[in-house]
């Protein structure tokens, strides 16, 4: 999968932390609202 600029991103589901919970969420859920990917490597790993 790549990322280019300008265009769609692809649809993929993952989970997040939401109100105390883990959920599973879609990028498909977001469907005309702004929205943010910030991904973070490494991040909770203890090096």
């Amino acid at each position: 999968m790549e990322a280019i600029v300008g265009k769609p991103a692809p649809d993929f589901k993952t989970q997040a932390y939401i109100d105390n919970e883990i959920k599973e969420v879609s990028l498909a859920d977001y469907l005309g609202k702004w929205v943010l990917l910030w991904f973070y490597p490494a991040d909770f790993t203890f090096i």
